[in-house]
């Protein structure tokens, strides 16, 4: 069997922001599903990796939900909803997707989705309840692999945000609860194949964001909660039928009673009556509560046990877990988890792990937050490390220039750092967010590598701004990774700052040196320069990490110092490339005229303005610099070329100059749209261009006789044959390593999601022999759900962090696109 040309090393991701995007399996190996974006990862908290990618919706996944067993064996299928209006089941064998069944008929966005496999016939038939934004509840079934919707419930001008289904006690009667935001649940019950309204529970006051059931013993129970800030209990159980209702009456009038609501539901040809009372009402949220979860039930001596525990996630920041007094019988908080402080906005969802030893929540941001209790210490919960990524659109990536980590920028207003963490007592190696170095108040949108641990980047504001790695990160960089500190310092350790904060009414990363950390005098308190020392609190404490950081270190003690800032630029900007010496950075902005579309030139020696470049009309979208660092190749909407070489003559005391040395004319005007993306090929003979057009074309002084004759010798024309990719292309990437048979390695990224694999080598005779030969295409799993924004080469062969016996066998290509999600890819170079 032939090697895989190209494998997923690693997946970044996040929840999306509802409260029923994340579900975690039972049994050994358990997956966690994460709803993202549009996609679904399948993580597994054990390898601490994502597995696989299940893509089908075409609008955010709101709601997850693995399918429980009624024996309680690991789950097989996985239920999800979208804004797509679509509810999918998933089967999944071997974390692989096999089938997904699609089930359309709600005409606006799903929000909340439950399943349960029927009681009575074979195991596949299904019972399935879907809530959506159009007002309606549809309950759906699927016997013998036929789905059909059962029935659908209206609920007049009432949003359902949660269903859940059961069974009624002793009993395969179906029982559908439904929390709204009329602050009531609403109970129906199976009868005659037709769910039928059967009571109405009072007393949330006001919208209901969860409801889950669970069977313990012969009783069923429903926690419930609401923005109220509470969690309700109830509890449904066969009522007993040994006393009249007079002689019941007149029993014991000193008797404390609950009050019962009744509902009846006929089974096997007899009328059994249920009761439902109030069990507890648990208030120990400040804020509004988003979910309550269940400890999963488990197989123990041929029986089913229920663990009567009980987790919830508020919006307070905080996550509990409660559990009945031994004794009373009282309802108790056991264990509190959360952050004492951040910039987060509380948590939307809490899962249990399969034993109950971990549980897990994500928070409003989209970051997870995994604890796992200390089985040494009863009731000491300890964070884990745990996937994470961006919550909006990726904008850009850059490996640094010795490809040991990727920086990437996205909408969601952070710059983050991805590296591998190499456990020093196991084979394995996974990628994981190491740093925040910028968290901002603009959309980021392009950044470029000056230096190892020194990047510059551009947001939807005029400025851009350098920032440089201080100590503290350097240090736990090379203890996650495995690199000596020797290696990362060379001179620099003594004059780098310990990190950086964000001082009271500021605005940018200050740096904070050693001295900054200690504690005040009382007599220096009071003296201050300037207003803002009046609140200026150290919030940066430098902590030693061998593994990769949580989400509240990662906000708090992973800022980058900002060391400059360069203003130019009258709009926004767009897009910044830095030459591979290190010394040049262009920057360009969004523009509508040919006086704000010009590029802009900076030392990074001085930060000073070099130059001016004047030639597009419209946004330049990406640039280039050679990789002899001769040329700066630049792309625009107005669906031109430039391309600029650097005068060897003149040697301006700031640095170089560029002059306009090639551009489109009507010969080369091949592009009928936006060229979106270019890159280099490394030798510096040829460039390549994407557009929206779906072309891509390969230019350079071509030396072939039918180009010498048409063009003249030396003039810049397309060198390859007009690859149609059949969709838009947004970004191109040229491998820095050849071909086994010494072609060029091109990836290219399309509007779709799809990334493609080519190889490209000049023909003397394009229309004889084919240049471009196609090496591989992502898979639905392995591709982006939404555009691709970004694409970047490793500079070097080999596997970050990996100490592969042929190195030379492996490239990695990292992506970043609009679903949110960064991926890097292993691609065997001997399959190319």
């Amino acid at each position: 069997m032939a090697a895989p040309v190209l494998e997923v090393c690693h997946v970044a991701c996040c929840a999306n922001r509802t409260p029923g995007a994340v579900s975690w399996g039972r049994g050994e190996g358990a997956r966690v599903a994460v709803a993202s974006c549009h996609s679904i990862a399948l993580y597994d908290p054990w390898k601490k990796t994502v597995i696989a990618t299940l893509n089908g919706h075409t609008g955010r996944v709101n709601y997850v939900r693995w399918i429980q067993k009624n024996d309680c064996s690991p789950e097989t299928e996985l239920v999800s909803a979208a804004s797509d209006k679509k509810v999918i089941l998933w089967e999944i064998r071997e974390s692989q997707c096999v089938q997904a069944t699609h089930l359309e008929g709600h005409s606006d966005a799903v929000c909340a989705v439950n399943a349960v496999y029927l009681k009575s016939g074979s195991e596949a038939d299904l019972l399935v309840a879907s809530a959506a934004s159009d007002y309606t509840v549809k309950i759906w079934t699927r016997r013998s692999s036929a789905v059909e919707c059962l029935q659908t419930l209206l609920f007049g001008n009432g949003f359902i945000l949660d269903v859940s289904l059961s069974f009624l006690p002793e009993s395969g009667v179906p029982i559908l609860a439904c929390g709204g935001d009329d602050s009531k649940i609403h109970l129906y019950v199976q009868q005659d194949a037709e769910f039928q309204k059967a009571q109405i529970l009072h007393g949330h006051e006001d919208w209901i964001r969860g409801v889950e059931w669970a069977i313990c013993d012969r009783d069923l129970f429903l926690a419930s909660c609401a923005q109220d800030c509470t969690i309700r209990i109830w509890k449904v159980y066969t009522k007993p039928v040994t006393l009249s209702e007079t002689e019941d009456s007149a029993s014991d009038d000193s008797t404390i009673k609950l009050k019962e609501k009744l509902l009846t539901a006929r089974s096997q040809g007899s009328e059994t009556t249920y009761a439902i009372t109030l069990e507890s009402v648990l208030a120990g949220h400040e804020n509004s509560v988003y979910a309550v979860h269940w400890q999963p039930s488990f197989l123990k001596d041929g029986r089913i046990q229920q663990p009567m525990r009980l987790l919830s996630a508020s919006m307070d920041k905080t996550m509990i877990l409660w559990a009945p007094d031994e004794e009373s019988g009282v309802w108790l908080e056991q264990v509190r988890v959360g952050e004492v402080g951040g910039n987060t906005l509380g948590f939307l969802g809490c899962q249990f792990g399969p034993s109950g030893c971990m549980i897990l929540a994500h928070a409003f941001h989209g970051a997870l937050h995994l604890w796992s209790q200390n089985p040494l210490k009863e009731g000491q919960w300890t964070p884990e490390v745990v996937i994470s990524g961006h919550f909006n659109s990726v904008q850009g990536l850059r490996w640094d220039p010795n490809g040991e980590f990727i920086i990437t920028v996205s909408s969601d207003q952070t710059t983050r750092v991805f590296a591998p963490w190499k456990r020093k007592d196991q084979l394995q190696v996974t990628w994981h967010e190491i740093a925040r170095p910028q968290i901002h108040g603009y959309d980021m949108q392009c950044l470029a590598m000056t230096e190892r641990f020194q990047f510059v980047s551009g947001a939807d504001e005029k400025v851009l701004r350098v920032f440089a790695a201080p100590r503290n990160f350097v240090e736990n960089f090379g203890n996650i990774s495995g690199i000596s500190i020797e290696k990362l310092f060379f001179s620099k350790k003594f004059d780098l700052p310990e990190g950086a904060t964000v001082p009271a009414l500021g605005l940018s990363n200050k740096a904070v040196f050693q001295g900054d950390l200690s504690t005040q005098s009382v007599d220096e308190e009071y003296k201050f320069s300037s207003p803002s020392d009046q609140y200026s609190q150290v919030y940066f404490q430098p902590v030693n990490l061998t593994e990769p950081p949580t989400e509240d270190h990662l906000l708090q003690n992973t800022l980058w110092p900002e060391v400059q800032k360069l203003y130019g630029h009258g709009y926004e900007i767009f897009c910044v490339a830095c030459n591979n010496a290190g010394t040049v950075v262009a920057s360009a902005c969004k523009a509508s005229k040919r006086e704000h579309a010009a590029i802009i030139l900076w030392s990074t020696t001085s930060w000073k303005q070099l130059q001016i470049l004047s030639f597009h009309n419209l946004t330049v979208t990406q640039m280039a610099f050679s990789p002899n660092n001769k040329f700066l190749l630049a792309v625009s909407r107005d669906r031109n070329w430039s391309l600029w070489k650097q005068d060897d003559d003149n040697q301006a005391e700031l640095g170089p100059v560029f002059s306009l040395y090639a551009h489109t004319d009507k010969k080369t005007a091949m592009h009928s749209r936006i060229i979106w993306s270019c890159d280099w090929t490394p030798d510096s003979k040829y460039f390549i261009t994407g557009s929206r057009d779906k072309k891509v074309i390969i230019w350079g002084k071509c030396s072939t006789a039918a180009a010498n004759k048409e063009n003249g010798s030396g003039t810049i024309r397309p060198c390859s044959s007009i690859l149609d990719m059949g969709d838009a292309v947004t970004t191109v990437s040229v491998s820095h390593v050849l071909a086994p048979d010494e072609s060029y390695i091109i990836a290219i990224g399309l509007e779709s999601g799809k990334i493609h694999l080519y190889k490209w080598k000049l023909c003397e005779q394009p229309s004889a022999c084919a240049d471009w030969t196609k090496c591989f295409e992502t898979n639905l799993s392995q591709s982006h759900a939404l555009t691709v924004k970004q694409l970047s080469w490793r500079s070097r062969v080999g596997r970050a962090g990996r100490d592969d016996v042929d190195p030379d066998k492996w490239l990695q290509l990292a992506s970043c696109g609009a679903d949110y999600s960064v991926k890097i890819f292993d691609v065997s170079k001997y399959a190319l």
